[in-house]
């Protein structure tokens, strides 16, 4: 049975006034499954709080757009209270506990990619909430908090029922909540959007690389990551994960063409994505992007902290590497065309400006 690789979107799981948390479903995006990987977003509105958990995955998590304030509790470690914004990428290792509120008017949407190998259920995360109507509190009898947390009757009593909200709450405007401390942000986030360019094509696009060297953390968690700004008209040279790695991919904005070639050269994807699709390529599969007149963007999860990619086409290209008499024996063409062949691309590598 072959498996299904078109681009689906989130949705919803709960929510209410505050925000909403959406999520990608195995049956509907079998690789999810098939790779152990999670994808999930979480959406909040003016005030809205995210109340503390903690995932039985790690994962990588993207700042879509907003602004707002993350608190991360690694294990055994002080909070360390953030600012967040559009553009950021957070590594989240096992064990680490998080809250996410937004206090401005915009929404704030983060989005979540991650490793499930280790989680209750293949491709999907599983949140254990601290406090609220489905949080560890309400698990336990009244006598285990009170012996536990050393508090009276009454007490324990609040603490188990007094938040009724799950997951996602909206909070009144004169509660007041932690502010972020600019030095806890070092080495716990790294803006994108900001971030030196590893790659940058003069009217094609760029890529920076989330990996160990930028944001250390990515380690704990075995993820690598990055996000792609594709020219409008401009071309993703056909390339493939050489590491064995499965890429995971959201649609940042835009959208383009996409084609995924597989076992014995088949086509086995040829879509139109855009804004809010997630789509995963297998294994060595070679995949290609044409981004539409606006442009294409991408925010991707590599299943290593350190990915490497063979391309395909363009001054980097592995044909590049390859004698010209086993180009011509290959693909059985005169030295001409091989010439040809070899001539084109010599200044472009990885993105390809539209053609003139």
């Amino acid at each position: 049975m072959e498996l299904d690789l078109s681009p689906k979107l989130a949705k919803k799981v709960y929510g209410g006034d505050g925000g909403s948390y959406s999520a990608w479903c195995p049956t509907e995006l079998p690789m999810l499954r098939q790779g152990n990987i999670g994808a999930a977003k979480l959406t909040l509105e003016k005030n809205g709080f995210a109340l503390p958990r903690y995932s039985d995955s790690s994962k990588v998590a993207y700042v879509l757009q907003g602004s707002g304030v993350a608190g991360i509790i690694l294990p055994e470690s002080e909070e360390k209270v953030i600012a967040i914004k559009k553009g950021d990428g957070i590594a989240l290792p096992f064990g680490v506990i998080t809250w996410w509120y937004n206090k401005d008017d915009t929404e704030l949407e983060v989005l979540f990619l991650g490793d499930t190998s280790k989680g209750h259920k293949a491709g999907q995360f599983t949140d254990f909430f601290l406090t609220g109507a489905n949080g560890i509190f309400t698990g336990f009898t009244t006598d285990f908090v009170k012996r536990a947390w050393d508090v009276d009757d009454d007490t324990a009593k609040a603490l188990i029922g007094n938040q009724q909200g799950k997951g996602i709450v909206k909070l009144d405007a004169n509660v007041k909540m932690p502010e972020p401390k600019p030095d806890h942000r070092k080495g716990m986030a790294l803006n994108c959007e900001e971030a030196p360019l590893d790659t940058d094509i003069k009217n094609a696009g760029n890529v920076v690389l989330l990996t160990t060297k930028n944001l250390p953390l990515v380690g704990q968690v075995g993820l690598g990551a990055d996000l792609v700004r594709l020219e409008g008209n401009a071309m993703c040279s056909p390339g493939f994960s050489c590491d064995s790695a499965l890429q995971v991919t959201y649609i940042v904005k835009g959208s383009g063409r996409l084609q995924v070639v597989g076992v014995d050269g088949k086509r086995v994807l040829e879509t139109i994505v855009k804004t809010g699709n997630l789509l995963i390529v297998p294994r060595f599969f070679v995949v290609s992007k044409i981004a539409d007149p606006d442009g294409l963007s991408w925010f991707s999860i590599i299943t290593t902290p350190n990915p490497a990619f063979t391309h395909l086409a363009g001054s980097i290209g592995a044909w590049k590497a390859i004698s010209p008499e086993v180009l011509q024996a290959a693909f059985k063409v005169p030295a001409e065309i091989e010439k040809l062949f070899r001539s084109k691309r010599t200044n472009d590598a990885i993105f390809f400006p539209p053609p003139q």
